[in-house]
Formats: C-alpha cells, structure tokens, sequence
C-alpha cells in the first residue's frame, strides 16, 4: 500500500483563479439521442407550441370530417385532397412528438439506469469540496494499481486494504464516496441487493478507514429484506442458536429454538424443561388476545373531548365503529376501545384481532379508518397523533401490565419434590422464601414495573431473535409475575408465570426470512394457520411462556443451591483453558 500527498490544485487551472466546475461534454462515441436531430431554425418552445396546434387541429379537422361521413353514409375510404394533407400532418406531428418526449426520455432513463457513463464522477466538482482539508492518493498494488481519493480530517486515519473489484463498481463506489450517488439508492439503481450491499460497505469502510473484516457479506438473501426488514445493509451478524427441549407443554412436546450469546442460558433452560417433563410437563391458559393503539386527539375544550369520549364508549356506538375499522383487513377485528381525558385531550386505546400476525400495521390502518369517521361528526376535532403512548408500545407501562397487550398467558406447573431435590439441586422451602424475598419483595423495592421474576426478558430475548420477532418488543413482553406456592401437604412445589402482554406473529417482519422461518417450522408454526387464524402465533405466546416458566424454575434454583456463579464460570467463559478447569471443579 503506497501513500503519497497529492496537491489539490487542478492542473492547467490558472493561478489565481477559482476554480469552476466543468461541464460535462458529448464525446464523439456517444450515441445521438433523437432530440438532438432537431435543429430547427425557430426557438424550442415556438416550435413545440406549432406542432401542438397542428397537432389538435388536424385531429378536430379528421374527427369532424368522419363523423359528417358516417352521418350521411359515405364510406372512410374516400378522401379529398384536404382530408390527405391533414392525415400527413397529423402523422408528422406525432413522430415530432414522440421523438421529442417518448424517445428521448426512454434513453435517457436507459443511458441513467444502465450506463456505466451514469456513474462517472467529476473529480473536479469533488476537488472543489475538499480543498480545507489535505488530499491523499492511496495506491493499492493489490488491486491492481486501483487510485483510491478519499478526504481525511487533520487527524491522519490508516487506509483500509480492499479487494479488487470491477471497474464499473470502482466508478460507483467513488460516487457514493463523494456523495454524488446517495448510499440508500443503490438497490434501485443497481437491481442488484447483494451487489448495492458490497459497493456500500466498500465504501464506507474507505471513508471511514476502518475494517469491517469479521461482518460477513456472502450467505445471505439481501432481496427478501428491501423494502421490509432492513434499509442500507452492509452484511449481517451471526448468532449462534441453541435448543432447548423437549418442552412438554399442554401435552404436547416442543423443541424451542433460542438465539444467545449468553453462556448458561439455554443449558439453565434445558434443566428447567426436563425438570417440567418429569413431572407431567406444564399447562397453559390464553386470558386474552388483542393488539392496541391509542391516537390523541385535541378539541378547542374539554367539554366536546367529553363528548367524544361518551360517543366512543356508548355501546350502541360499537358496531358503526366496527364497519369503519374492519375495513383495513380480514383479520383485524375491532374489540373495544378505552378513552381517558387530559384536559382537552383525548387518549384512545383501540384493541382489535390480528390474526397470526403480530398486528401493529394492521392496528394502525385500522385506526386511521376510524379517525376518518369520526372526523365527519366532529370535524372541530384535531389528530395529534396515531400514537400517543397510551399504546403502549417497546415502553415499560402499568397500562400494559394492568390491561394486557398481544396475547396474554399464565403458564403452571407442579414440580415433585424429588424432581427438585435430585434435578434442580435445591429444597421446596429454600425456593419458595428466595421466590418472596427476591421476586416479589425485591421487585417491589426497587420499584420493578412488571418485573417480577428473576430473568423473563432473557427467555423471551432468545426466542424473539431466533423467530423474528421484534426484539425492541422485549420490553413489554417480559413483563412477568413469578410465583411459588408449596402444594401436597408443602412437598410438591406449585410455580407459575403470568405475562400480560407477550407480542408475537408467525407472519409479517422478519419470520419470512430463511434462518427465522426454519426455527418457526421447527416449532411447527411456520406461517399463517388456514384452518384457524390465529392458533399459530397463541400457540408460540403459549411456548415463550412455557420456556420463561423453565426458565425461572432453573435460575432460582441454581440461586437457592449458591450454584449461580459457579454455572456462569463452567459455561459463561470465552477461554478455553477456563472452561476445561471449571469443568473439572
């Protein structure tokens, strides 16, 4: 890799002089377009305000003749010498016409889209906008003597060594570069999502200087994520995905695929699920089922915000409200909505069905449909915002807790006291006092929304990852209530995991992608159910639950036995010199 300085200036520029930027010139190889044929002697816009007239009046000369002919039946064929001239002008004016529009507008789409002439840069426009700050020439004898000019800050950052790459991508790349080609662009530029992928990780690793070696770029479908999943990627992160199972779960036996980099997790998990097969596995009771939004809304006093509020709450208004809002989707189903007053604000909490997905898209057609509505009745009323936070949504909130949102679940079990004692390592009654003074007591001295357990969110995380769901939804989703009773005479251990708002989907974002649609198949719960929509994403909120319920049962019981730290020693290490001594310990 040879650096050396190369001065700014431009050459043959007189000194003195600012320097302008060029204009692009036509090269004798490039090829005519037909509007530059058209040299006629008369200005542009009187020629085309002739033709135009020309135009329309031979056509009303024409339409008029034929129809005087039909009228007094006298045949098309027959023509006079009036009516010869206006055809051959209106033909003329169209060829002027399509030429001038149709033509040259296709090969100048064509010549912008597909012409490597598309992606030239002007290094002397470029020049212009980096003369305060220094200008290297970075040659790369690994790619071929390929001249790389990038613009550094004061502070000097080391140059990225890059592969070769064809010349028609070394143009583009310098574009993107230089800002004369918008990085988000490339894909529809290109046609290409993989190659639009390379190109811009090419080039932000050389304006930034910085090695993005260790992301990788090849094994993955970059189409099925435009326009869905992910804007301007530059490659993908691996995650390793464990197993965890069988998860015998209203009788039925599971395999769970969980997404970690958590050492101990899925192995803390698996203890939990064999602990629960032991003895009969564990059962579980959708409470409810129905995704919220909640838009505010603003009147001119707190009367009329009144007034809507009663409107929307009166049960004789419900089915009106129905039609409007089942309009966005076969799935979506209005249940009811829940308005509280600020003032002159109005907060509405819509809560509908969505089928197998998990229906915040839908939702929000569904609202907007109604605000319409509404807005003819009342038209003084003035939409803040589709949503307001009383959603709520990727938000820690009592509203949630209290009311639920997506699908809400308590998941049990009873564990035999020999299970706990050979299993788990512990005692009933050292669970059930480490359940009150952590879980509860605990959480209620720091103040904990929901956060009743000892680690929801990490089964929930895992899970969410490894089926495409949406992670940032871990916040409400983990909202969980752990309890412990003794059971048969204080031998047997009763637990428990109430969740109140688990949100999840087996269609929409990302479970149409390869690695998450294989971990739903595995579950069984690939897609959308036809015989009945809906079963598919309850059956995979019964599962988060049912892995949470192993979850919690395996990590207290590790705490109660003091096996915590000696776990995450055993499997929570990177080296592996760690992991052979604490496997002899």
């Amino acid at each position: 890799m040879d650096v050396r300085r190369r001065p700014t200036a431009i050459p043959n520029a007189p000194a003195g002089e600012p320097f302008k930027p060029h204009q692009h010139h036509k090269s004798p190889t490039s090829p005519l377009k037909v509007s530059d044929a058209l040299r006629l002697p008369l200005p542009l816009y009187v020629t085309n305000r002739i033709v135009f007239t020309l135009f329309f009046s031979v056509a009303y000369f024409l339409l008029h003749r034929w129809r005087e002919k039909i009228r007094n039946s006298i045949p098309l064929h027959v023509v006079t010498l009036s009516e010869i001239a206006s055809v051959v002008s209106l033909v003329a004016s169209v060829i002027y016409l399509f030429g001038f529009f149709g033509i040259d507008l296709a090969q100048s789409f064509i010549s912008t889209r597909f012409s490597p002439d598309a992606w030239d840069v002007d290094d002397q426009t470029t020049a212009t906008a980096t003369t305060s700050s220094p200008k290297f020439t970075i040659e790369d004898e690994s790619c071929g003597g390929a001249t790389i000019n990038c613009s550094v800050s004061p502070q000097f950052v080391a140059p990225v060594m890059t592969s070769v790459l064809p010349e028609g991508d070394e143009k583009i790349i310098e574009s993107v570069i230089s800002g004369s080609v918008p990085s988000y662009s490339l894909e529809s530029k290109l046609g290409d999502c993989k190659r639009a992928a390379m190109i811009r990780r090419e080039a932000l690793q050389r304006k930034t200087g910085r090695s993005l070696e260790g992301l990788p770029l090849d094994g993955f479908d970059y189409d099925s994520i435009l326009g869905q999943c992910c804007e301007m990627p530059i490659g993908y992160v691996q995650m390793p995905v464990g197993i965890v199972g069988p998860l015998l779960l209203d009788g039925e036996e599971y395999t769970v695929p969980m997404a970690t980099t958590e050492g101990c997790l899925v192995a803390s998990a698996n203890r939990g699920c064999k602990a629960i097969y032991a003895c009969g596995g564990a059962t579980s009771v959708l409470l409810k089922d129905g995704m919220t939004r909640a838009p505010v809304v603003r009147f001119a006093t707190a009367k009329r915000a009144a007034e809507l509020k009663f409107f929307l709450e009166d049960p004789a208004n419900f089915d009106t409200l129905a039609v409007a809002f089942n309009r966005s989707s076969r799935f979506g189903r209005l249940q009811g909505v829940r308005c509280v007053i600020a003032g002159k604000n109005l907060y509405m909490r819509f809560t509908c069905s969505t089928g197998d997905a998990m229906g915040m898209n839908m939702v929000s057609k569904g609202v907007q449909n109604v605000l319409d509505f509404l807005q003819e009745d009342f038209p003084d009323m003035d939409v803040i915002g589709l949503s307001s936070n009383f959603c709520s949504d990727k938000k820690p909130a009592a509203v949630n807790w209290i009311e639920g949102r997506g699908k809400s679940l308590v998941c049990e079990a009873v564990i035999k006291e020999e299970v706990v004692n050979k299993v788990l390592k512990t005692t009933v009654s050292a669970l059930l006092e480490l359940n009150v003074l952590k879980n509860l007591t605990g959480s209620a001295v720091a103040g904990a929304l929901g956060g009743f357990n000892a680690h929801a969110s990490n089964i929930v995380s895992a899970i969410y990852i490894a089926t495409g769901q949406d992670p940032a939804q871990n916040v409400e989703s983990s909202q969980c209530i752990t309890m412990m009773e003794a059971s048969n005479d204080g031998k047997d251990l009763h637990i428990s995991v109430t969740m109140p708002s688990i949100e999840v989907g087996t269609v929409g974002g990302g479970t149409h992608l390869a690695s998450q649609s294989a971990c739903l198949n595995l579950l069984g719960i690939k897609g959308a159910s036809r015989d009945n929509p809906g079963s598919n994403s309850r059956l995979l909120a019964s599962i988060v639950a049912g892995s949470v319920l192993a979850g919690e049962l395996s990590l207290m019981s590790a705490i109660a036995a003091g096996q915590l730290v000696r776990s995450h020693m055993k499997y929570n290490r990177a080296s592996k010199e760690g992991s052979k001594i604490a496997s002899k310990t």
